[in-house]
């Protein structure tokens, strides 16, 4: 992604338009907002160890930098501020890849629980994240992604959260906008894995429920994301003459273009937080602003400040994906420990939704601030980032923003506005 600026978050949101959006999950507190949620009583007391499950590697590792910062960030900023019950929070980042390599966060997480992790963020994949997510929570080890978005993984475990919104958000948000630009014909462009498979899921019912005819992309019609050419499948989704095509997909992308400007294609593309990147090192100028390229990342876009705060812990970050997500991640956390006064695993699962504000509470913005409060036995409601509400009763945000980005000639991508959504 480009490195840009915006107006803050506020401006953001005031511009963002609230899509009707129905989801799996119902609002009110999660499992965790019991009253073993109650400050003091908790469990361990030892120093706070924060696991970190991020694609360093993989068809996703672009998404790798901005998550790992986010999770610096966050641990910096509660570090100075006194840390969690009088120690310093310990960072200790894996690697988690992508589908394609099984092994590896498995063994990530293997090592992970060796040093004595009570929380663990990631994955970025809901695929990778099915992976290890069992044995991960049955260790009563808190899981919180910051950017699974399979709608299957809403409610897996009292122990698994996320702070980025099912694709019945972002897909509700995508149909949307095609709807709305009036595309009258729409190919589906979708790799046979869960990712993809349950966003166009929800993509097809939008568009399909404004009258748009879906041409190619349903159910039996998706493919390999280990292909090792998409000729067969671009060939395939344009002899049904779509007038746009809606792409999903991850790193094939950097050959799915080229195919789709060899064979001609002349419609709109539309692409998602999958594959909406930085593209100006891999295609010819004008390459995207020839079918007026758009793409959907969830959450709202980071102000001016809060970039500068992740330049002090990467000051190379060009893209700012799930950055905001992974620091909101950490800091409720963080919080639920102080909350619970211990920090063990159990501990934070019983306070993460209280300290999100399902609960209600004080509305307080970073760690010291929450903390604070806390300690001053108010309940709170934290104020993320990423502009994603407080947990639901399946651990979800109960509301969120999908950012709408546009590309330049140069083949990079900058924000257009926020759209907030339920789930």
């Amino acid at each position: 992604m480009k490195k840009t600026t915006h107006a803050v978050r506020a401006a953001a949101l005031l511009g963002a338009a609230a899509l009707a959006l129905t989801a799996c999950g119902g609002g009110g507190g999660s499992e965790g907002s019991s009253s073993s949620s109650a400050a003091g009583g908790g469990g361990s007391t030892d120093a706070l160890k924060i696991g970190s499950l991020l694609p360093l590697t993989g068809s996703l590792a672009f998404l790798g930098p901005p998550e790992v910062a986010g999770v610096d960030l966050a641990v910096k900023e509660i570090n100075e501020a006194g840390g969690v019950l009088g120690s310093d929070v310990e960072h200790i980042s894996a690697d988690s890849s992508d589908a394609d390599h099984a092994d590896v966060a498995p063994q990530s997480w293997s090592d992970l629980q060796s040093q004595g992790v009570s929380v663990v963020v990631g994955a970025a994949s809901s695929s990778v994240t099915k992976l290890v997510v069992d044995d991960i929570t049955n260790a009563k080890t808190v899981m919180i992604s910051p950017a699974n978005t399979a709608t299957s993984l809403s409610g897996y475990s009292p122990y698994y959260f996320r702070t980025a919104p099912p694709d019945t958000v972002q897909g509700s948000a995508l149909a949307n906008l095609i709807v709305s630009d009036g595309v009258s014909d729409l190919g589906i462009l979708v790799f046979n894995e869960e990712y993809g498979t349950s966003l166009r899921d929800v993509v097809k019912a939008g568009v399909e429920a404004a009258g748009v005819t879906v041409t190619y992309g349903n159910p039996g019609e998706e493919f390999d994301p280990a292909a090792a050419s998409f000729t067969d499948a671009v060939t395939s989704i344009l002899a049904t003459k779509p007038s746009a095509i809606a792409l999903i997909a991850f790193d094939q992308t950097k050959s799915i273009i080229p195919e789709l400007v060899a064979q001609g294609f002349t419609g709109s593309l539309y692409m998602v937080d999958g594959n909406t990147a930085d593209y100006s090192g891999d295609f010819p100028e004008g390459t995207l602003t020839a079918w007026n390229t758009q793409g959907t990342i969830p959450g709202a876009f980071p102000d001016d400040a809060f970039q500068k705060r992740l330049a002090t812990v990467n000051d190379s970050l060009d893209s700012y994906a799930y950055a905001a997500e992974s620091y909101d991640a950490t800091i409720l956390a963080a919080l639920a420990a102080v909350k619970g006064g211990g920090t063990d695993g159990e501990t934070i699962q019983a306070n993460m939704a209280a300290v999100s504000g399902a609960n209600g509470g004080k509305e307080c913005t970073g760690f010291k601030e929450c903390a604070d409060l806390i300690g001053q036995g108010e309940e709170i409601n934290y104020q993320t980032v990423s502009g994603a509400g407080p947990f639901n009763a399946d651990n979800d945000p109960s509301s969120a923003f999908i950012g709408i980005y546009s590309y330049a000639d140069d083949n990079t991508n900058s924000w257009v506005k926020a759209i907030e959504g339920t789930a």
